[in-house]
């Protein structure tokens, strides 16, 4: 089943998002090497592509595991969660409808 994995950053959290990206987007490719990955990507904090300064404000993710808990250990592993990037991780279920 497909989960939505919607993280909110804590405030002025860029230069740890910088400092764990690198290790934020392996764990993303290798989800998307297995057909896992619907998508995934930022909230920046300004109506911009490249938000520059002002960072970002959370980010989502959608993919599939076989459970709730699956995707729940998957997102608790996150190396923005142990950077305190995350203030908060919500995950739901997520019914794709389109396209």
């Amino acid at each position: 089943m497909l989960f939505a994995i919607i993280a909110t950053d804590v405030e002025d959290s860029l230069a740890k998002r910088l400092q764990a990206r690198p290790a934020h987007l392996d764990r993303l490719q290798a989800l998307q090497s297995t057909g896992q990955l619907v998508l995934a990507g930022p909230h920046p904090a300004i109506e911009a592509e490249d938000p520059g300064g002002a960072g970002f404000t959370g980010s989502l993710i959608i993919a599939e595991f076989d459970s709730l808990a699956d995707a729940r250990a998957w997102a608790q592993a996150d190396p923005y969660v142990d950077a305190g990037v995350y203030a908060d991780v919500v995950i739901k279920p997520f019914k794709k409808v389109l396209p």
